[in-house]
């Protein structure tokens, strides 16, 4: 029996190209809307099943922002 793979690490490159923002969104994210990613020196790594559970759990917050309301 073989044992699964781990999911792999992602640079900021992949998880700004998952997300389709800039870096500087993902960081303001990160910061003020608790985006997981990880700083490792300085560099950030990301695990995409997080950043896509996290879209999940902050959709509402996601449309308000878009609407220009604070969230």
């Amino acid at each position: 029996m073989t044992e699964p793979q781990a999911e792999p690490w992602v640079t900021m490159k992949d998880a700004q190209e998952h997300l389709g923002v800039s870096r500087d969104t993902v960081v303001d994210w990160i910061n003020h809307r608790g985006l997981p990613g990880y700083k490792i020196g300085r560099f950030w790594k990301f695990k995409l099943s997080e950043i896509d559970n996290w879209l999940r759990l902050n959709a509402d917050n996601s449309r308000d922002v878009e609407r220009g309301v604070n969230a």
